[in-house]
This record gives structure tokens, C-alpha cells and sequence, in this order.
């Protein structure tokens, strides 16, 4: 067998086994025990315009339309519905095969720049990886967009030889960001990487090198210039309101304080970094090491440099506070961490210069925090202050034996084996993972979905947040309520819609706190069914269809259970 035939096998393999991942168990609630972050109502209200469009013959049906700000994801999500019907499954199934095809796309660009073995260690890795993984069985946005980043990334590497590759990248980047908008920062990472490029022919002239960077430039000019006159000037309206209240209405503080609390929760807050603390480590490392030898790497290993630094600075910047944000880092650092283990083979540690010592530090700092994190799960100040204490101490070693260091790391290499070892080692880690999800996994809200289908005749008008996670498998309309936007204008007087979802355990409007002046406008409402739900990790989450002008309930839909 070939080289090339070895590789197809081995990355067939990896795609059957991402595949199976991603789509056995397709209506099963995501984790909850030990939550990943994914917040399973965010579904129904994300491909609202999809379902409309799919049951009712039109995109718009009241003040929710997320389509002007996620017209990507609307699009694709109305295509599964059409083709396959109106449902949980239908609506997965796009964020699952964008997943599928990311594991393939980031395997094939990573062997492009480190070879055969490197492509298949990131494909295996990123299979696997159980947050990741969690992410691709959710009909949310993140996901999509992040499979879109490693297409454009993808394109980036194979446009070395041919370089309409790269208008292809700026086409896939510009696609991320209308699938979501937190994607700008790799468009612009992807813009500063085609200008550097520019930059270095001037000095060193590289006709092929410059080519690129143009056709990459020509391809987000291109994509932006269309999605400009085909969707945002014929919606101006409509896409500015959405963008200005998703985006700014409620954009984070950034007073001093704010942005040095985001700065210590990076790696404290969430379980995503100690979930994959190896290719943190290793990733962390590889990307440092592309960075000090930046005039003598390749556009795409520069861009996997700008892709972690750029996206981790937009984090610190803008919000560290909800889990799904950092999903589009995992492919970056398990490609950086492919490159180490099976092209350079080697952690080379150099000198550190004095510039670098505070960069040192809070990449230490990043390093031990998931770590430190872990006996204090439920507090921030003392793993804040043990990591930043660890970090200081690796940061002063690290400078006083510098030169140890960098001779000892030199002569320190591992062999394939080693390297192939150590990847399946962590894959089969995730699988542990993803197998103690399986055997506990519950259909709660699928259940409920159906349940709510029976009970409610279709088209029923339903108030709430909850009411568009719970609409997938049934035909009742839901009636969205944000902060100021999507029907919160007339929340309390709409007395056309008769019904009420919503939490009351956890605890009363769990889902968001506009409904809670719904309920106050309401104070004849009764309570007449409630179901078992699961998003807590208490396990005794409930939900209540509730009736705003107290009809009294049949005695036996008052209770669902699971």
C-alpha cells in the first residue's frame, strides 16, 4: 500500500468514526451532568426563519428574525427542513456534517504544510474532541461557523500552488461571518495575513507568494461586495437593528476592571481548556513557535498564528463569559499541536528576551489556570490566584535557566510512535468521555417537544423564549421575547396568545428575564402542565405550559414526566 493510499484509509477512518460521533443519538439532550455550555433552547429560536419558512410559507411571522443576523445558518438550516422535514434531527443535521466536513478539511490542510502523519494526528483529534463534538450536535451557530473557518483555512494552505485557493479562503471567511458575526475577527486575521504577505514581496520578492495574498484579498472584497448588495442594503434596516442589538446594545463593559476580570477568567471560568489541556499545552507551544519563525513560515502557518492570537485577544476584549465562544479555537490549537507532534517533533524552548517576559507570563498563566481550576470548581479567586502563583514561579525558572533550557529542549525529539501514542492516547480520553454521555444520556427536551404537539393544537400562539426551544417537533407558533428587540415591545398586552412556556425549576423565567414581566402582566395565570426538561446540572429542571387567563387544567395533562 502506497503512502497516499495509507493516508486515505487512515482519514476514512477518522471521518466514518467523526460521522458516528456527531450523529448517533441525534435527538438526545446535550450533556448536562457535566455541561460543555451548549444551552439547548438557543435551537428552536436560532432557526426560527428556517421553521417558518418550512411550515408556514414565509420567513417572517412576528419580531423574531434571527435570519438578519445568521442569514448562513438560515439558509442551510431551511434546506435541511425542506428536504427532510421540520424537526430536532433535520435541524442538527447541518451543524453535524459541517462538523464531519471540518474534521476532513483541517486533517487535509494540516498534511498540506506537516505531512501525512500530521494531517491524520489533527483529523483524530478533532474527531474526538468531546467539546467539539458536543458543539457539532447542536443546531447553533457555532459549529457552522467554525467549519467555515477551517475551510477558509484550508483554501489558505492549498493556494501555494494554486492560488485562486485563495479567494476561495476570503469567500469561506466572509461566509463565517454571516453565519455569525463573532467570525470578524478571522476575517480580519485572514486580512492582516494576505497584507503581510504583500509586505514581505517588497522585501524578498515572491511572485507566487504575492499572488495569493491578492487572490485572498480579491476573494473577501468580492464576498462582502455580494453579500452587500444582495442581502444587507435590500434588509439595511432589519440588518442593522439586529447587528446593533446583538452587537452593541449588548456589548460587554470595558472599563479597566472589566477587561482585567476577562483577562483572569480565560482559563478559569469554563471546563473547555482543561477538557483538552494537552493540546492547550502543545498547541500553545507550536503556535509560539511558528511566531518566532514568522518571516520563514508559510501564509497558512501565519494565519494559524493570527487565527489563536486574534481570536483569543477578541475574547479578552469582548466576553470570556459564555463556553461556546472558545469552540472556533479548538481546531487551531489541535492543527498547531499536529504540527508539533508529528512534522517538528520537538518542543525547542529559545532564549527569552526581556520584551517577551509578561507574554510568558500569561501564557503561563493560561497553561496552569485549567489546572488550578480544578479543586476550587465553583470559586474564582483561588484558582486565579494559584495559577498566576504557579505561572510566576515557571516564568522566573524558565528565565534563570534559559540556557539549560533551550540546549536541553534541543536535543529532545520524539519518535513517530511516540507522537501517534500520544494522540490516542487523548483521543481515546474524549471517547471515554463522550461514552459516559451515551450510557447517561436523557431525550428530555425531545420529549417534551412532542408532548407539547399533542396538547396544543398547531399554529397555537405560545409566549417565550422556551416556547422556540420546544417548538422543533410540533407546528405551535412561538413568540420570542429578547432585551428590546424581537416582540418585547408589546410582551405585556398581547392578549392573543393565550399560552406561557417557561421554567419554574430552577427556578421562575431560568431562561431570561423578559418573561418574567410577561408573568407579572398576567396575575390570573395557571400553571396547567409541566414537563421534565434538562439544561442544570441538578437534574430536575421543569417546565410550565402555562395558561395567561387561568383555565383550569385536565387532571390528566397536569404532569409529564420524562
Amino acid at each position: 500500500m502506497t503512502a497516499r493510499s495509507r493516508f486515505t484509509a487512515g482519514l476514512l477512518l477518522i471521518a466514518l468514526l467523526a460521522l458516528a460521533l456527531r450523529t448517533i443519538y441525534p435527538a438526545a439532550d446535550p450533556p448536562w451532568r457535566t455541561t460543555v455550555g451548549v444551552v439547548w433552547h438557543d435551537e428552536g429560536a436560532w432557526v426560527h426563519n428556517a421553521r417558518n419558512k418550512a411550515l408556514f410559507g414565509a420567513w417572517r411571522q412576528d419580531e423574531w428574525n434571527p435570519m438578519f443576523i445568521a442569514p448562513v445558518f438560515t439558509a442551510l438550516e431551511y434546506a435541511s427542513f425542506a428536504a427532510f422535514g421540520v424537526g430536532v434531527r433535520q435541524a442538527r443535521l447541518v451543524v453535524e456534517l459541517a462538523g464531519v466536513a471540518s474534521v476532513v478539511l483541517l486533517a487535509l490542510g494540516v498534511r498540506r504544510i506537516g505531512g501525512d502523519a500530521a494531517g491524520l494526528i489533527a483529523g483524530a483529534l478533532l474527531a474526538t474532541n468531546y467539546v467539539y463534538v458536543m458543539y457539532d450536535r447542536a443546531a447553533i451557530m457555532e459549529g457552522l461557523m467554525t467549519a467555515f473557518i477551517v475551510a477558509s483555512w484550508y483554501c489558505s494552505a492549498q493556494a501555494r500552488d494554486r492560488s485562486w485557493w485563495g479567494g476561495a479562503a476570503g469567500v469561506c471567511a466572509v461566509l463565517a461571518y454571516f453565519t455569525k458575526a463573532a467570525a470578524a475577527f478571522y476575517v480580519g486575521a485572514l486580512g492582516l495575513a494576505a497584507v503581510w504577505a504583500l509586505w514581505e514581496t517588497r522585501r524578498t520578492p515572491d511572485a507566487a507568494e504575492r499572488r495569493v495574498a491578492l487572490w485572498t484579498l480579491g476573494g473577501v472584497a468580492l464576498a462582502l461586495g455580494a453579500a452587500l448588495v444582495v442581502f444587507v442594503l435590500p434588509h439595511w434596516a432589519e440588518y442593522r437593528f439586529y447587528n446593533w442589538q446583538m452587537s452593541v446594545t449588548r456589548k460587554p463593559s470595558y472599563t479597566l476592571k472589566s477587561i482585567l476580570d476577562r483577562v483572569t477568567w480565560f482559563p478559569i471560568l469554563h471546563d473547555t481548556f482543561t477538557r483538552m489541556w494537552f493540546e492547550l499545552v502543545v498547541g500553545a507551544v507550536g503556535t509560539a513557535a511558528l511566531a518566532v519563525r514568522w518571516r520563514r513560515s508559510s501564509m497558512a502557518e501565519r494565519l494559524l498564528v493570527l487565527w489563536v492570537t486574534v481570536g483569543t485577544i477578541e475574547l479578552l476584549l469582548h466576553d470570556v463569559g459564555n463556553e461556546r465562544r472558545f469552540v472556533f479555537l479548538i481546531p487551531a490549537l489541535i492543527a498547531a499541536t499536529a504540527l508539533v507532534l508529528a512534522r517538528d517533533r520537538r518542543i525547542a524552548l529559545g532564549p527569552i528576551p526581556p520584551a517577551a517576559v509578561p507574554i510568558v507570563l500569561y501564557v503561563a498563566y493560561i497553561l496552569f489556570g485549567p489546572l488550578a481550576r480544578l479543586p476550587f470548581l465553583y470559586e474564582v479567586r483561588a484558582p486565579v490566584r494559584l495559577a498566576l502563583g504557579l505561572a510566576g514561579v515557571f516564568t522566573a525558572v524558565a528565565i534563570a535557566l534559559r540556557r539549560r533550557l533551550a540546549a536541553w529542549t534541543a536535543r529532545q525529539t520524539l519518535t513517530i510512535v511516540a507522537s501517534t501514542s500520544l494522540a490516542l492516547l487523548v483521543a481515546a480520553g474524549d471517547l471515554v468521555q463522550f461514552a459516559e454521555w451515551a450510557v447517561d444520556r436523557t431525550y428530555k427536551n425531545y420529549e417534551a417537544s412532542r408532548l407539547i404537539g399533542r396538547v396544543l393544537p398547531p399554529e397555537t400562539l405560545v409566549h417565550g423564549k422556551l416556547a422556540n426551544g420546544l417548538s422543533l417537533e410540533n407546528r405551535i407558533r412561538p413568540i420570542f421575547i429578547g432585551h428590546e428587540f424581537g416582540n418585547y415591545a408589546d410582551r405585556k398586552r398581547r392578549d392573543d396568545v393565550r399560552y406561557i412556556l417557561t421554567y419554574i425549576a430552577p427556578s421562575a423565567g431560568y431562561e431570561g428575564s423578559q418573561i418574567m414581566d410577561v408573568l407579572a402582566a398576567y396575575p390570573h395565570r395557571r400553571v396547567i402542565m409541566t414537563f421534565d426538561v434538562a439544561e442544570t446540572i441538578g437534574g430536575h429542571d421543569t417546565a410550565a405550559l402555562i395558561d395567561k387567563f387561568g383555565a383550569e387544567p385536565a387532571a390528566e395533562t397536569r404532569r409529564a414526566h420524562d
